[in-house]
């Protein structure tokens, strides 16, 4: 009895630990997606080129992060969480370690290639051992810390990427860069995070066999591609609408994206303690999409004032976070035991997909000169994902609802 309170703080020091270093490691996988495009003036005077090319080595990125996310969501459960991860942070360091040495055009596509590998095992090994290894009743505010690590190591990539080109130069700054994923892995080594999936399970335990293909699965990965597009357009092309549709300044429509991406962090976590406190996370997602949705179609439809559309966007943004921890609690309770990387690898597809069909759709659109239905195209994704996040509770309460003539004991 006293062996096991004196265990106590130990135990809990370890889950810190555990949660600080994984919660690293996101913050490097977001840092390293945001550094290409801080890049590119310094790249196309390097390599002479134009940004259509610039922006294909990040299509290139996309495409290979989601072809590669659910084969690392297998490879996660065979060998364990632990190596992928450490691999993944050392090998995306690398790819930047590699365009210093050799700038060019060619090797550009290599190394964005090469990083698009690398950043498809983070989110199969960061949720498996968070999976594995946090405290049930904190599941929720675990996972909405390691996601407000990610939101801010894509927030401040821009400041850190112009410091170092500035004291550096650009070969400099990629040396340091890659530096920080080896890094980071030597990091986790030493505080020896805990591994998760197979290589850490009971021996003789056939995860390998375990199907993945089941209807929530699915489903989810289409609820991941649809809340990936519906956040995509207002991300990526919300400040072009606003000023040519809505009449905006440019530090007006950078305010409010400012706004939406700011809220929404501070949503990440506020959703967090709310996730530990229900279990119908589906509900969740779903009333908080669902007010998302009146919110962007009111801007879709009406130009506000750019008071109450600065207001509209910050609530809208903070919703948006509120449902990213329940929105991993849903694909945790939905995958199979021993099976926590595969499902995650597989449902993070829908948001590579959307990485590579959104911009496509709302340049279209806005090529178009229809710049409010970047918001209205939004609140239609909104939409259709409030009636997904329904699906795989309903489909638990059938699987758990006794059979009819049936009383329970």
């Amino acid at each position: 009895m006293v062996d096991g309170i004196a265990n106590l703080p130990r135990a809990r020091d370890a889950t810190l630990r555990t949660l600080a270093g994984i919660s690293i490691a996101h913050w490097v996988s977001h840092f390293y997606i945001l550094v290409p495009p801080m890049l590119f003036p310094f790249l196309k005077e390097q390599l002479g080129v134009g940004f259509i090319e610039l922006g294909f080595a990040i299509t290139v990125f996309a495409v290979v992060s989601g072809l590669t996310q659910a084969p690392i969501g297998y490879l996660v459960d065979r060998v364990g969480a632990r190596l992928i991860l450490l691999i993944g942070l050392v090998v995306g360091g690398l790819a930047f370690v590699l365009l210093a040495f050799h700038l060019s055009y060619a090797n550009l596509i290599v190394c964005a290639a090469v990083l698009g590998l690398a950043n498809s095992v983070y989110h199969p090994a960061d949720y498996a051992i968070l999976a594995a290894h946090m405290d049930e009743t904190r599941m929720g505010r675990a996972f909405s810390i390691h996601t407000f690590a990610g939101f801010f190591g894509g927030a401040v990539a821009p400041a850190i990427v112009a410091g170092l080109l500035l004291a550096f130069g650009g070969r400099g700054a990629l040396l340091l860069i890659g530096a920080v994923g080896p890094l980071v892995a030597l990091l986790l080594a030493a505080i020896r995070i805990p591994d998760a999936g197979a290589a850490s399970s009971a021996p003789g335990a056939a995860t390998s066999k375990v199907s993945m293909m089941t209807p929530a699965i699915l489903l989810l990965t289409a609820f991941f591609l649809l809340l990936g597009l519906s956040n995509s357009g207002i991300g990526s092309f919300g400040v072009v609408a606003l000023m040519s549709g809505y009449g905006s300044s440019l530090s007006g429509a950078n305010l409010a994206l400012t706004a939406f991406l700011g809220a929404s962090a501070v949503g990440v976590l506020a959703g967090g303690w709310l996730a530990d406190r229900t279990a119908r996370h589906g509900q969740v997602a779903a009333v908080c999409f669902g007010v998302n949705a009146l919110i962007v179609l009111m801007i879709a439809v009406t130009t506000l004032p750019p008071v109450l559309l600065l207001a509209a966007l910050t609530v809208a943004g903070f919703l948006s976070g509120v449902i990213a921890p329940s929105r991993d609690m849903m694909v945790r309770n939905a995958a199979p035991p021993g099976a926590a990387g595969r499902a995650f690898g597989i449902v993070s597809t829908g948001f590579n997909l959307s990485g590579v069909a959104g911009p496509l759709l709302f340049g279209w659109i806005m090529d178009q000169h229809m710049p409010h239905w970047v918001f209205g195209a939004s609140a239609i994704f909104m939409g259709l994902t409030v009636l997904l996040a329904l699906v795989p509770e309903r489909s638990a309460d059938i699987r758990k609802k006794p059979a009819v003539g049936i009383l329970p004991s």
